[in-house]
């Protein structure tokens, strides 16, 4: 079992950058693939990016492509999420989650933290 802190949202203008961040609990965190979802409102859950447990391998929704990084330091049990050229449609409640299969990187997830409001406007 693993549990998951996020941190690191917030209010940012169109064009703004942001750093999301997520604790993992536990011995074995680089056993677990990490992912960053979102949730909007009146939308499903959905995965925006994801890692392997050993970092060579990732996973990006298109629409943040080239703008968002997902990056996980496992000496430290964090995973990151850095968002660039952030838009008013990323804004989101964004939830870190781990999956315990490390080559679920894409999903399915085993494990969710409580999620970080991302809030852009224009």
């Amino acid at each position: 079992h693993v549990q998951l802190v996020e941190s690191g949202g917030g209010l940012v203008q169109a064009g703004g950058s942001l750093r999301l961040s997520c604790a993992a609990s536990g011995r074995t965190f680089n056993s677990y693939a990490m992912g960053w979802l979102r949730q909007a409102p009146g939308k499903e859950r959905a995965v925006v990016a994801g890692i392997s447990g050993g970092r060579n391998r990732s996973y990006y929704t298109d629409s943040v492509k080239g703008r968002f990084t997902i990056s996980r330091n496992n000496a430290r049990n964090v995973v990151y999420l850095q968002m660039n050229s952030l838009q008013p449609e990323d804004t989101a409640v964004y939830y870190c989650a781990a999956a315990q299969r490390e080559g679920n990187y894409a999903g399915p997830y085993n494990y969710w933290g409580q999620g970080t409001q991302v809030t852009v406007s224009s």
